[in-house]
Formats: C-alpha cells, structure tokens, sequence
C-alpha cells in the first residue's frame, strides 16, 4: 500500500478490522465520517484508538444537503488536505453514505447502483439483464403471494427483506406450516418493509471477492463454505475458508465478477459475491460493494500472503494495488459462538486457542464480567480465529479442533426487582442556577 496519494473520507459506523488497519497505516490521509445517531455503535475504546484522526460528524435529524455544506467547510478551514476519495465499507449504510458523497462533490455510486448492490430484488434482475442464471424470485407484500409462488416453484422457499444482511430476517420456508399460526414468520410484518422471496438452491454454496481498479476486475479470491449462512443463524458452525489452492471452483471468477462490474459500471471497490453450482450450472447469488462481512478479507491475506486491507484501501484511493503474492494455501475464519444472552462468567483465552493446530490469530470481543446480547445473525460471535491448512479439509478439521477447545460459560441476566421507596413524601426542593445534566455527545463542528 501507498502512503502517498490523496486523502480518504472513510464511513465509520461501527469498529473493525479494516477501520482500525486504516487509522493505523493512513494517519496522514485518512478522515472518519461519522453519524450522531450511530454513536452508540462506537465503543469508547474505538473513540480512543482513533483519536489522531479527524472526525466529521453528520447530525442527527439535519437535513443531509446542509450537513454536506457543512462538511465543505469544515473540510476546506481545518484539513491540512481536503479528501478527494471516498470508501465506504458499510452494508447497512450504502444509500446514505453515497449520497453524502455526492452531495460532498466525492467519487460516489449513483442511486441506481445503489439499488444493484443493496435491493436484492432489483440486483437478481439485473443479473439476469446480464445473462445470468438466478434463482427464481419475487416481491411479496402478504402471505398470499409467498403461497402462489410456491405453487409454481415448490417448497422450501427463502424470505427477506431485500435490503437485508448476515441473514437479519431471513428465514427459510419448508413448506405452508410456516405462514400459519399465531407463530408464523416470528410475528414479521410484510408491509413494513420491502420483502422479496426466492426458490431455495440446492448444490454448493461459494463466496468470492474481487478488487477493482478502473473498471477491471484485477483478481478474484473463492471462499469455501463449511456450513451455509441460513443453517449458521441456526446454531452450524460459522466459517469461511478462503481457497489459494486448485480446490478452487471449475469457474473463471474473474470473469463472472467483470460481467457485473461492467454492467453495473462500476469504477472502483471491493467487490464479494456468492454463488451456487447447481449440477454444473453457475446460479448468480447476491453481491455486495464493500468489504466481505466477518474476517473473509483478513482470510484472503492469509491464504495468499499479501496485504489485502492495503491493496483495498488502494483501489479506494484511485491507486494500483500491489498484488503479489507470496504463497498459496486456505486459510479460513472461524467464528466462535455466542450461544445466549447473560453475563460472560468463563471464556477461554486467545493463548490458549493459539495453540491449537494451524490457528495464526485469536482476538475476543468479550470478556468474563461482560454482559452480551445474542442476535440471529449471521456475525453473532465472541470472537473469531484464523485458521490455515494444505487444504480446505485440513482448515475445517482444524476449526472443529477449536471449537472442541471453546468454552464460553453465560450466567441468564435477572432483572431487577423495582426497589420500593420507603422515604417520605416531601415537596420538592427547587434547585436554584442548577446545569443542565448531560452524556457526553459528539462534537457539532466536526473534529473532537
């Protein structure tokens, strides 16, 4: 990666991996772009670690026109480089982000694109615009048009919402069972959001990921997956294994990724895409411009032994990635469970997980006295390790290894018995030029 080049307005909404790669190696060039209603999102660590970057923050319940303006600004009176690049690598983001780009005069996906990379509906009809093959597909308001449309094209169906993510409300369907009873679809309403419902593919289910630098697909990483997302959300064993060896799918990635970038006309990113191979046949899943959800990139560093965060920030900066690559092997990301909700009383150490058998990295996100919240998602987790093997079967051998190891012990969180208040009733006491109690907010005029 280049520490030249222009300056980067980089979302940051939650912490990871990427983020905290990027304030390491970018101090000089890199500005957060933050927004107030997310900031619970941010631990104060994250504040802390990132503290020597400057920081716009986009207000809460101000028109975004305004807030844009404002970033100009700021921007023009208090960076020693305005940023010229933009990077988002936020899924839920992706239309509010690039439309502050736009407005901020930024390299930005237009609305359409946004729509191609973030509504699923009209992503698969896009695909099939460009000779894809997909699974077949529709929008759904009510119960009824799930029904019709298993009576053309069978059961076990998927139903989502069409902007979703890591399989939030995504459910599978076995049959009409599902749309009936108090029960039924776990009390969703279908005309809150846009929902979309498809046929369930069978097959093998493969994730991949690109870098694009003016338009060109310059390589394409597969990912193997031991379990698939939709039985991950239901208690399967959360990994991806990025595959450098020839275990690699009989497909030319490459290309099927240049097919949708052109025909999406998109300049620059991080492209991740899943597939299936149905008897042979290649059915189009989903795609996403931004950053692979878990620690899939981290895998493809690992795997090929390059600087996959780097290369990625360079594409984002308007600048040639260096790929070279220094080895060849699977390297996978396990994600450790988090099998509840309560209060963490054990958890098994990273050391003591770094000596099991090819694992390279061990980071917890929890620790014992902390208290969690499980989610059906599928980046529910503790913690992750990366894994490497010879070969897709030696990483996932490995991973269950780990997992064997794994002990994360939640003690249920009891809620509190109101206390009863035995002091008298007395009048209050007026309080006289009292200040104004207040939490601790995000600056107004953008750097903290």
């Amino acid at each position: 990666m280049s520490g030249a080049g222009p300056v980067l307005l980089m979302v940051d909404d939650r912490p990871s991996t990427f983020t905290r790669y990027a304030a390491r190696t970018l101090p000089e060039h890199l500005v957060l772009l933050r927004f107030e209603e997310l900031r619970a999102d941010l631990s104060e660590e994250h504040l802390r670690r990132t503290s020597h970057l400057p920081a716009f923050w986009v207000r809460a319940g101000e028109p975004l026109e305004r807030e844009a303006e404002r970033y100009r600004a700021w921007a023009a009176a208090e960076l020693p480089a305005v940023p010229e690049r933009f990077c988002n690598p936020s899924e839920p983001r992706q239309a509010l982000a690039q439309r502050f780009a736009a407005l901020a005069g930024l390299p930005h996906l237009t609305e359409q694109q946004v729509a191609w990379v973030r509504d699923k509906a009209a992503m698969k009809h896009r695909f099939r615009e460009l000779g894809l093959r997909t699974a077949a597909f529709t929008r759904v308001r009510e119960a009824a048009g799930i029904t019709a449309f298993a009576a053309e094209h069978g059961w076990p169906l998927v139903l989502k919402p069409v902007d979703s993510f890591a399989c939030v409300d995504t459910h599978r369907l076995d049959g009409p069972e599902a749309l009936e009873g108090p029960e039924a679809l776990s009390g969703l309403d279908l005309t809150a959001r846009d929902w979309m419902v498809e046929e369930f593919l069978g097959g093998t289910e493969w994730e991949v990921c690109a870098v694009v630098h003016r338009g060109v697909v310059l390589d394409a990483w597969p990912s193997a997956m031991p379990c698939r997302p939709l039985d991950i959300v239901d208690g399967a064993m959360n990994a991806n294994i990025s595959v450098g060896t020839d275990e690699a799918p009989p497909v030319d990635l490459r290309s099927l990724l240049q097919t949708v970038v052109t025909g999406m006309d998109i300049d620059h990113g991080y492209a991740h895409m899943e597939f299936f191979l149905v008897d042979g046949e290649l059915y189009a899943g989903e795609i996403g411009l931004r950053l692979a959800g878990c620690e899939i990139p981290a895998n493809h560093g690992h795997a090929y032994g390059f600087d996959v965060f780097g290369a990625t920030l360079d594409v984002y900066r308007g600048l040639a990635p260096d790929l070279s690559y220094r080895q060849r092997r699977c390297a996978g990301d396990l994600l450790l469970p988090l099998p509840g909700s309560g209060t963490v009383r054990r958890i098994t150490p990273a050391e003591e997980l770094l000596r099991v058998p090819g694992v390279v990295d061990a980071v917890l996100k929890v620790g014992v006295g902390d208290t969690v919240s499980a989610r059906r998602a599928s980046h529910n987790a503790s913690g992750y390790v990366h894994v490497v093997g010879a070969s897709i079967e030696e990483v996932e051998r490995r991973m269950r290894d780990v997992l064997g190891a794994f002990v994360i012990d939640l003690a249920p969180v009891v809620d509190p018995v109101p206390a009863i208040d035995l002091a008298p009733v007395v009048d209050p006491v007026p309080v006289v030029d009292a200040a104004p109690v207040t939490g601790p907010a995000p600056a107004r005029e953008g750097a903290r």
